[in-house]
């Protein structure tokens, strides 16, 4: 028969060995946990990967790309139209949400500035197009203002994230897959910016800029040099932006409609 001693020695034997098991246990559970946690964050970072590299695509172009064009000007470094000719192509895809309105002249300005006034129901925001840096894009910009194709048009897309804040307008049909009946060029070189101020044109992939643009209120898309870089917003026209911004986006979250729709009264040549 066993002593009290050796019971108890027995007894504490047995709690040892349970505790040591409930501690492997806990470990295995940290380890597992850790693990978990680090799937979790490399998909999220993906996921941010992946919209920001197709933040501003539109479907309205998708069927009539001509990637060639917007491809060798990156690759290059040369922009499209500094010869003072660009690309105009209408639209063949059949898209319905696109409105024709003819297209721009090939022959186009390939220096100094225009300066557009964007009447906004929110408020006037000024855009200085740059003709030596997007020659084409300017000349579309400038051929759609002339044929009244923004007035009374909503910008249907608000972005309001670390990294990516931008108003962006440009489609009459206000699905996000509409626009004018033409495309052209992308003109990149592959060193674009988005700082705050900045103006670009929305694309569907390279060679498929149209009538989308999108106007940076805050800092936005780190080496993501894939979008043509028009010119620069004015001072006033950035207060204008940032309070549509404080009002936040339909439904909440980040990526949507403005809260309060902004409805570009018109746009037209300053004086």
């Amino acid at each position: 028969m066993s002593s009290n001693k050796q019971r108890r020695e027995a007894a504490q034997r047995h709690l040892q060995r349970q505790l040591e098991r409930r501690a492997e246990l806990a470990q295995r559970r940290k380890r597992n946990m850790g693990i978990v946690a680090a799937v979790v964050a490399a998909l999220v970072v993906a996921g941010v990967v992946l919209l920001t590299t197709g933040v501003f695509k539109s479907d309205d172009k998708s069927a009539a790309a001509d990637p060639s064009a917007g491809s060798t000007a990156a690759s290059s470094g040369a922009v499209d139209g500094s010869d003072g000719s660009c690309d105009f192509k209408a639209d063949a895809s059949g898209n319905p949400n696109l409105t024709d309105v003819g297209t721009p002249p090939a022959k186009v300005e390939t220096t100094g500035t225009t300066t557009l006034t964007m009447k906004t129901n929110q408020g006037d925001i000024g855009l200085k197009l740059d003709h030596a840096n997007a020659p084409c894009a300017t000349a579309a910009l400038q051929f759609l203002a002339e044929k009244k194709f923004f007035d009374g048009t909503n910008c249907h897309r608000e972005t309001n994230s670390p990294g990516l804040q931008v108003l962006q307008c440009g489609d009459p049909s206000g699905s996000g897959s509409g626009g004018a009946s033409f495309d052209y060029p992308t003109q990149v070189t592959g060193k674009e910016t988005y700082p705050r101020g900045t103006i670009a044109m929305a694309n569907a992939g390279q060679g498929t800029d149209g009538s989308q643009f999108f106007l940076v209120y805050g800092d936005s898309l780190d080496n993501n040099p894939n979008y043509t870089v028009v010119g620069t917003i004015d001072d006033a026209g950035l207060k204008v932006l940032d309070a549509i911004a404080k009002k936040g986006i339909a439904g909440g979250g980040t990526d949507g409609a403005p809260a309060t729709p902004v409805t570009i009264e018109s746009m037209t040549l300053a004086s």
